[in-house]
């Protein structure tokens, strides 16, 4: 307890306030009682019989009394009545410096005494305490709420102003026209950082002179009272015992010292509970003000500092910036009006581009008269890309392709740039049936080895395609005029790809492509002088000249030449007499000289399975490029027809002949003497292809050339070879002596027999008559 006496006498802020109450006493004045039931105070009464005090200690003494009458003590004075409050009505209006208004005051002479009446209206003081604290913590959020915003405004001005800079720094697509939209945000940005100072010495002024301050009133004022009130209750306990205990002193056997040391107890315990219930009743009343003043000072603080942020900013900008905005701001008006214009060019396209027909939205809409374009040397689209999965499992995959220069790219959606597909130069295109699906197209590779396959939406886009694979095939984009070179030899292409279904209608052909050439001569004049290439051709096949796609002779033709639709045996056996091979002449079989003297007879022949794949009238027979050149417009003429049935044949190579055999009848649909074979030569890329140019009499008594092309299932390098070497043997077949040179470097069966036209040596396994009608497979 001593202890508890050295803490309460030790307190500063308490002695002071004890101090102020006493010296305030001396000038209190009594106001007047209030109506019963009412406290002035706006807090609902306890008790009818509280008294509202105002004033100090002299006039507090006559309250006091008139408190005691009221009570009961004395009777009221008749006709006397307490004042009435003022109503909110009379109240005088707010002055420009109002006075303080009377406030609500604990009788500090009432302490000692400690009556009900007393702790009754001790009770409304602590309410409206506890009522004080709970506002004042919501006002210190509400507050709080503020100082946040205001601090988060002058982060959010420091971050917009370090993203404006930030404009200039981005690395925009279309960035073009862009630098007075940076000038003028970068200049924003100075008015933000700026503005970012006001704001921040704003929030360091709401935090100084508004939150500062009710953090202050609660932790000080209202936490003193809480304390106060603490130790009030604890003295108040303290003498409620030491006058129990006083009160049961005995009073017959009494004893002095036991009286006196229980008298000083409780004089020791009521001056502890009268010091702290001064202590209390100061704090308490001393609330009164601080609360007015706890409320009124933050919100001063509040507008001051606001009207210090509103006039400095006034001043900072009202001069600097309105000729600034002036001119942004006829900018953004004059974009805006550029952008209403073309917002309205931009509908009436929009309206036009979807007045179109129906057909545009539809695929294949012309598939019956498409307009193809046949000079491309690029294009561009989107097509289905056949991949395999597995060993019989394929997946269509759409992707955009587009030609750039002689590569095929693709570029699927999402990717920044295309990658190459396949290289286009000296390829090969071929219309193809897969998987049931229309417009497919194959582009196999210069060595003849099946590439993609690609599926085009309508006939149109499948046509172009095919045509400007086969353009850029031949290398054309790398003229000087690929456009016009394109153009003139798609127009000798259309013009070649005629099909003729006989040898007889040829020599009309050639009379038309004729006049066609010289009519075109000054427009190959023109292209001549662009392109050195496109000359070799026109002099190698005339341009127009008709493309025969199949090897079916017309019926006097055939009858002539099988001689009454006589069979021929594919191993060069007769039964007719009336042919030569009957009166003793043996063209295909050769009498041989064996090494070691002895003569043999071996047959000089050989079997291929080809497939016609077309034929036309050429200008020389000087070169083998016009082989080459006959190889090219035959494959061009059937990509862009779509013409890909062929009649397969055998191919039979004597050292006389050349026959073409129906494999299913064995009926000679063709046969040209090994002498009129002027040139004969295999694709150097794709070998499988083969072609000879034979020279035919024509009615007139001139002669005529043409080309033929097969693809053959083994190497057209063996066909050549045995072209070659029945040539040979023609040349070599009067001399005796030279025929028994070349016999001798025939390689051997292993028999001992000569095999003639084979140039494998492990191919002539058996006798010569074992490799009748073999296939060189490639």
């Amino acid at each position: 307890m001593r202890k508890r006496d050295t803490d309460l006498n030790l307190k500063p802020t308490i002695a002071v306030r004890l101090r102020e109450a006493t010296a305030t006493n001396d000038v209190a004045a009594f106001d007047g009682a209030r109506k019963p039931g009412r406290h002035t105070s706006g807090v609902q009464s306890r008790s009818p019989h509280f008294l509202l005090i105002r004033g100090g200690r002299a006039e507090g003494r006559a309250a006091g009394a008139l408190g005691r009458r009221w009570l009961g003590a004395e009777p009221p004075v008749p006709g006397a009545s307490p004042e009435r409050p003022a109503s909110p009505a009379s109240r005088p209006a707010l002055r420009c410096h109002p006075a303080m208004p009377a406030v609500d005051k604990l009788l500090l002479e009432e302490a000692l005494q400690d009556s009900p009446q007393t702790r009754s209206l001790l009770s409304v003081f602590e309410e409206d305490a506890g009522t004080l604290t709970d506002y004042t913590n919501q006002l210190l959020q509400a507050m709080q709420r503020v100082y946040g915003a205001q601090n988060e405004m002058c982060l959010a001005t420091q971050q917009l102003s370090k993203q404006l800079l930030a404009y200039e720094k981005q690395n925009f697509a279309l960035g073009k026209g862009d630098e007075e939209v940076i000038s003028t945000l970068h200049y924003f940005s100075k008015v933000m950082e700026e503005l970012n100072g006001l704001h921040t010495e704003l929030a360091k002024q709401l935090a100084d002179t508004m939150v500062l301050p009710v953090i202050q009133f609660r932790e000080k004022d209202l936490t003193e009272v809480s304390t106060l009130k603490d130790l009030f209750g604890l003295a108040s306990n303290e003498h409620d015992l030491s006058m129990a205990k006083y009160s049961r002193l005995p009073k017959k056997r009494e004893n002095e010292r036991v009286k006196t040391e229980v008298g000083k107890e409780v004089a020791s315990a009521r001056r502890k509970q009268h010091l702290s219930s001064l202590q209390y009743y100061c704090a308490l009343n001393a609330l009164q003000y601080r609360k007015r003043v706890a409320m009124m000072d933050p919100l001063i603080g509040f507008a001051h500092g606001q009207i210090n942020f509103f006039k400095r900013g006034a001043e900072m900008f009202s001069k600097s910036m309105d000729g600034f905005l002036s001119s942004v701001t006829g900018m953004v008006q004059s974009i805006q009006v550029e952008l209403e214009a073309e917002a309205d060019k931009m509908r009436v396209s929009q309206q036009e581009l979807l007045s179109v027909d129906e057909s545009v939205y539809t695929p294949d809409s012309d598939a019956a008269t498409p307009q193809i374009n046949r000079n491309l040397i690029q294009k561009a689209g989107y097509l289905n890309l056949r991949n395999k999965t597995g060993l019989v499992t394929t997946t269509w995959e759409r992707l955009y392709f587009f030609t750039q220069g002689g590569n095929l790219m693709c570029q699927p959606r999402g990717a920044v740039a295309g990658g190459l597909i396949q290289d286009l130069d000296n390829c090969s295109v071929m219309a193809v049936d897969c998987e049931d699906r229309r417009y497919c197209f194959q582009i196999s590779t210069p060595s003849g080895k099946p590439g993609i396959i690609l599926q085009a939406e309508s006939r149109k886009e499948y046509e172009e395609w095919i045509c400007a694979v086969n353009n850029i095939s031949r290398q054309i984009y790398l003229t000087d005029n690929p456009e016009a070179v394109a153009i003139k030899l798609n127009q000798t292409a259309l013009q070649a790809v005629t099909p003729i279904t006989s040898f007889g209608k040829k020599q009309e052909s050639s009379c038309s492509s004729q006049n066609m050439k010289n009519s075109d001569t000054e427009n190959d004049k023109i292209v001549s002088q662009a392109v050195g290439s496109a000359l070799d051709t026109e002099e190698l096949i005339a341009p127009g000249t008709p493309i025969q796609f199949d090897i079916v002779l017309p019926a006097s033709e055939f009858l002539d030449q099988n001689r009454g639709s006589r069979r021929t045996n594919p191993f060069g056996e007769t039964e007719d007499a009336s042919f030569p091979e009957a009166e003793g002449r043996c063209p295909d079989v050769l009498l041989l000289v064996g090494p070691e003297g002895e003569k043999s007879c071996a047959r000089a022949e050989q079997m291929f399975i080809v497939r016609f794949l077309g034929s036309m009238a050429v200008k020389t027979d000087h070169t083998t490029e016009v082989i080459y050149e006959a190889m090219r417009q035959v494959l061009a003429a059937r990509a862009i027809h779509n013409i890909f049935r062929t009649t397969e044949s055998h191919l039979m190579v004597t050292s006389q002949t050349l026959r073409l055999i129906d494999p299913q009848t064995q009926v000679s649909r063709a046969c040209f003497e090994l002498t009129s074979v002027t040139q004969f030569a295999a694709h150097q890329e794709n070998k499988r292809l083969v072609g000879f140019v034979i020279r035919i009499p024509e009615s007139t008594g001139e002669e005529s050339l043409s080309t033929y092309i097969f693809e053959s299932n083994s190497e057209g390098e063996k066909i050549c070879y045995a072209i070659n070497l029945g040539k040979e043997i023609i040349e070599v077949q009067k001399d005796p002596e030279a025929l028994a040179q070349l016999m001798l470097s025939v390689p051997l069966t292993n028999d001992g027999k000569y095999v003639l036209l084979n140039d494998q040596p492990g191919d002539t396994g058996g006798s010569p008559g074992d490799s009748r009608g073999a296939e060189s497979e490639a």
